[in-house]
């Protein structure tokens, strides 16, 4: 599978940077309860923030780029900080003067692991595709997100039902393959913003809750769907838009179908739960293992290999980038601990 222009290389990551401020509690309480914070720390996220630096983790020599709008604040100093210390070209991530850096409480409870965030936009509210320039990008593949989060983004632009086409039309102008990021608000909201952009992608990695809310299937707010409704979901969306593949995860495996209607499944690390400190970040993590791997061109198969294990490896830290490795112990990794059973 070949996205994007030949003779371009890298990765371009746009949208949501934001300050996750993670907090380990004993678990996640009731109303008017309290539980202790068993550790605290201020880290990198969003999904522009996330994926970048997951793959320079899996392969330093990867180029790397982002757009994206922070504040000239503390959260914007260290969201800069990170970007510069990973090997990140920031020249497109803008520092607004007086601006709130967009930022989020994450809460994981120990006893499950589940997260749970709450979330102030900041400067994400002033995000445009104005700060998009696809020019001077050298980059294959884009990705692009979080719609939901971004107001001037997830509202019409000029002739475009949304911010979000404009941009994707931008980079696809300029021979940059398109993947679009997102997180799990409610399901109308997804499928009004996301459809509109179907047409403008060539790769689209959803989890399970998301793809049924793009196909318009009936399921609550965050809840799961089985294998075989990911499947038919996932079938839908691809016959409405332009991706040359569509990805499905879920935590016991993913399902890819591409535009030849082959259908390629692959079980998820067999994680032991002594290892896991939180989920935070763990899409983002499976989203740069596969657009690393159909980037140098591998088969989708080994692909959907990397991206389960660059999950587990990043279920290990409680930031969302922390605990991701080079691609190849990634997989020695996955290896060590061996793989569910096919679903």
């Amino acid at each position: 599978m070949k996205l994007g222009e030949k003779e371009r290389r890298g990765i371009v990551t746009g949208g949501t940077w934001c300050a996750d401020h993670n907090k380990l509690v004993s678990r996640w309480p009731g109303e008017e309860e309290l539980v202790e914070i068993l550790q605290n720390e201020v880290r990198g996220g969003g999904s522009a923030c996330n994926l970048a630096i997951d793959m320079k983790r899996l392969d330093p020599d990867m180029p790397v780029s982002t757009i994206g709008l922070v504040g000239d604040d503390e959260d914007g100093r260290l969201l800069v900080g990170e970007a510069d210390a990973a090997g990140i070209d920031r020249t497109n991530l803008i520092m607004a003067d007086g601006g709130r850096t967009a930022h989020t409480d994450a809460f994981t409870a120990a006893d499950t692991g589940r997260r749970t965030h709450l979330y102030l936009p900041g400067t994400a509210a002033k995000l445009t595709p104005n700060y998009f320039d696809f020019s001077q990008v050298t980059a294959r593949i884009l990705h692009l997100g979080l719609p939901g989060v971004h107001p001037k983004l997830d509202a019409s632009w000029a002739d475009d039902a949304n911010g979000w086409v404009t941009i994707l039309k931008m980079a696809r102008a300029e021979g940059i393959a398109t993947n679009l990021e997102l997180c799990s608000i409610p399901a109308e909201r997804i499928a009004t913003i996301v459809r509109p952009c179907l047409p403008h992608l060539d790769l689209l990695v959803v989890n399970d809750y998301e793809i049924a809310a793009i196909a318009g299937h009936d399921t609550g707010h965050g809840s799961s769907v089985g294998a075989d409704q990911c499947i038919e979901a996932a079938r839908h969306v691809i016959d409405k838009g332009a991706m040359q593949l569509v990805v499905v995860h879920f935590p016991m495996g993913a399902i890819a179908v591409d535009a030849n209607g082959a259908l390629y499944t692959k079980a998820s690390v067999k994680i032991p739960q002594d290892e896991i400190r939180g989920t935070n970040g763990a899409g983002d993590a499976f989203a740069a293992g596969l657009i690393y791997g159909l980037h140098q061109e591998w088969n989708v198969e080994p692909a959907l290999e990397l991206a389960h294990a660059s999950a587990a490896a990043s279920i290990r830290g409680l930031g969302t980038t922390d605990a991701v490795m080079a691609w190849r112990d990634c997989l020695k990794l996955a290896s060590s601990w061996g793989w569910r059973s096919a679903f």
